[in-house]
């Protein structure tokens, strides 16, 4: 993968994927250019509709700071729609066209390695990134052979919400402590959340840091069965509830239910729903043949990529850098209520005063592990998903949950081959 200091490749905008564009050229007024001083260039930037709503939304703003802190480049900025999610697909369609600078989420990070269509931090930039970054928002973003191909601006991972009239502050550390007290809702058939029950009891996926492919995944053995088993327990409990289709949020707003997992995504409806009894924490344990352990969210990071096609690699890179900057952070959380991941944040008096951003925080730090980016984990989604079902509708129990595990682990190592 080209080091971000070696960039030479030249590469022609994509056009079909744009939805208009901006950034005229500044008056030398603005900022004190002039022709002889700066350097014309054009630069295509791949965002949320949510972030240029209009000339004033954040990803223009931005842009236009870093433009006036930056006089040896006269910038003309190009914008296109692309989320988070669609970049693996929109950037790797043609990553020779693609966009200088794009946001991503960072499991589409091997994918993106593989079709030449991300480029490695190096130097000044990747000490600044280093320093400002925790290591598991660094470790979302490296890849298999070691390089840190982006630049982290907010953690995506998921989290607990309850209702504080019915859960004290100690109640939620334990999930059998609130099963007895309430009714809890929880995504058991989707699979993003089904991992963290096995990861608890010892579970790994792909060796322990995430990147060893040939460790597979494993799920299986007395541990796993043990874990199938406390879920086939669950599952028959009167007060827990599969949360599909909104049940969770519903019930909340009813009183039906005491407690839901989601990530900050849910947290403005959440609060509507709870008023002043809104509460949020990171993970609680779970027992398991008498121990406490640990649940585990899969934890990775929304980041800015840059194309290593692009005609104007240093300012693509700067840009990148400032782009999830903590500055940059702040503005995002100020405009869209994005949680920021920068360390130089984390003391904010406005951040930490938040419960949603501490408790996506701590359940970062304490309560997840990094979700695996590389390619072999597309194979674990499906069957994750048929195991949860499996599990809901009654079809694993206690009684077969053993060999109900060892099929479920083979499969989660054999899918697509």
């Amino acid at each position: 993968m080209k080091k971000l200091t070696a960039l030479l490749l030249s590469g022609v905008m994509m056009t079909t994927l744009m939805t208009g564009c901006g950034g005229e050229q500044k008056p030398a007024a603005d900022s004190g250019k002039t022709p002889a001083e700066a350097q014309n260039i054009s630069l295509t930037v791949w965002g949320p509709q949510e972030d240029q709503v209009d000339e004033n939304g954040w990803l223009p703003t931005m842009c236009k700071k870093f433009d006036e802190a930056h006089p040896e480049w006269n910038i003309t900025f190009k914008y296109g729609v692309c989320s988070e999610g669609d970049a693996g697909k929109n950037v790797t369609a043609d990553a020779a066209a693609a966009a200088d600078v794009y946001f991503f989420a960072n499991d589409q990070l091997g994918t993106l390695m593989q079709a030449n269509g991300i480029a490695q931090l190096g130097g000044k930039y990747l000490e600044e990134v280093k320093a400002d970054n925790t290591d598991a928002m660094i470790a979302s973003v490296t890849g298999t052979d070691g390089g840190v191909y982006g630049i982290p601006f907010t953690a995506n991972t998921w989290f607990m919400y309850y209702d504080k009239s019915v859960y004290s502050e100690d109640d939620v550390k334990s999930l059998d402590t609130m099963l007895e007290k309430g009714k809890i809702a929880f995504p058991l058939s989707n699979a993003w959340y089904l991992s963290a029950f096995y990861v608890a009891n010892g579970g790994t996926l792909f060796g322990e840091d995430g990147v060893d492919a040939s460790a597979g995944i494993q799920f299986g053995g007395e541990q796993g069965a043990a874990v199938t088993k406390y879920l086939a327990r669950m599952v028959k409990n009167p007060n827990f509830v599969n949360d599909t289709d909104g049940v969770g949020l519903d019930g909340l707003r009813s009183g039906k239910i005491s407690a839901m997992f989601s990530g900050s995504w849910d947290a403005a409806n959440i609060q509507e729903a709870l008023g002043e009894n809104f509460g949020a924490a990171q993970l609680p344990t779970i027992n398991i043949d008498g121990a406490a352990k640990q649940l585990k969210a899969f934890a990775g990071s929304k980041a800015v990529g840059v194309n290593p096609n692009s005609k104007n690699p240093e300012a693509a890179v700067a840009l990148a850098v400032y782009l999830g900057s903590g500055e940059a952070q702040k503005a995002h959380y100020e405009m869209r209520q994005i949680i920021p991941c920068a360390k130089s944040l984390m003391e904010d008096p406005t951040i930490s005063a938040d419960i949603v951003a501490s408790a996506q925080g701590n359940t970062v730090a304490n309560t997840a592990i990094v979700q695996p980016s590389i390619p072999e984990m597309g194979a674990y989604w499906a069957p994750a998903e048929a195991m949860g079902k499996g599990l809901v509708n009654g079809e694993v129990t206690v009684d077969n949950a053993a060999a109900k595990t060892e099929d479920f682990n083979k499969s989660l190592n054999s899918a697509g081959l």
